[in-house]
């Protein structure tokens, strides 16, 4: 019996996927991802069927992954981190729906780069919060800036997926401008790039002083609330508890 199970495949290391992750992987007839995330898993699917692309190819790969099925093939479509959370869930649904595919699907959550960049930072999210991509390929700047308004506003705790690339090198000053409204320059903010793979950086600073810091498209960019504190150079962000 043919399916396509979308495996969320963490943040990079082994360590961090899932075992239903892992299986999927092992079970499949084909794998098919971002080169990327290929890479990072390639010891664990080096006996299967790769089908592999680059950025922006993510429409392509999901049909692959439905005409494999189609023709009987077990499927995994692999998405870095969680596939529901920026990943290729959505999209395969999306384009299932379209083409009338009714062969099985399943999510397989995997951890995201946020929990993985929370962890590195102390404990940041531990109340409400809100996750931004900076990222104006799919979504218009527009509404970017209304989301970062409204969170920055009702003081959530701001994580930035997608800060700055070398074609958006000024959606992230962009951005600090409108949190810098509601917040001031001292707050706590976290910057994690390449979590839990190598070449992992993990350092806590001030909103104030984020710019001074080489960020791209591998960085996660946590930014505090009213409330966030730093101890032991760890980012806190209380939950209310009375202590």
């Amino acid at each position: 019996m043919s399916w396509i199970k979308v495996v969320g495949t963490g943040p990079g290391r082994y360590q961090d996927m899932t075992v239903r992750a892992i299986r999927a992987l092992r079970d499949c007839d084909v794998v098919i991802g971002y080169i990327t995330y290929i890479n990072l898993v390639r010891d664990l699917v080096k006996d299967k069927d790769i089908i592999y692309s680059g950025m922006r190819q993510e429409t392509e790969r999901c049909r692959k992954a439905l005409e494999l099925a189609s023709l009987g093939k077990k499927v995994s479509l692999i998405s870095g981190g969680d596939p529901g959370i920026y990943g290729m869930a959505g999209l395969l649904y999306e384009l299932a729906k379209k083409n009338d595919f009714d062969t099985d699907i399943e999510i397989i959550p995997g951890v995201s780069s946020v929990s993985a960049a929370a962890s590195l930072l102390g404990a940041p999210l531990m109340t409400d919060f809100a996750s931004i991509s900076l990222s104006d390929h799919l979504t218009p700047w527009v509404a970017i800036a209304k989301r970062l308004e409204m969170a920055a506003r009702a003081d959530f705790v701001i994580a930035l997926f997608n800060p700055k690339s070398r074609e958006r090198k000024d959606n992230l000053p962009r951005a600090l401008d409108i949190v810098l409204k509601y917040r001031c320059s001292s707050t706590p903010c976290g910057i994690v790039k390449n979590a839990s793979r190598e070449g992992e950086i993990t350092l806590v600073t001030k909103l104030g002083d984020l710019l001074k810091y080489d960020i791209d498209m591998t960085t996660l960019i946590i930014i505090g609330n009213s409330s966030t504190f730093i101890t032991g150079g760890k980012m806190v962000t209380p939950r209310g508890y009375v202590l």
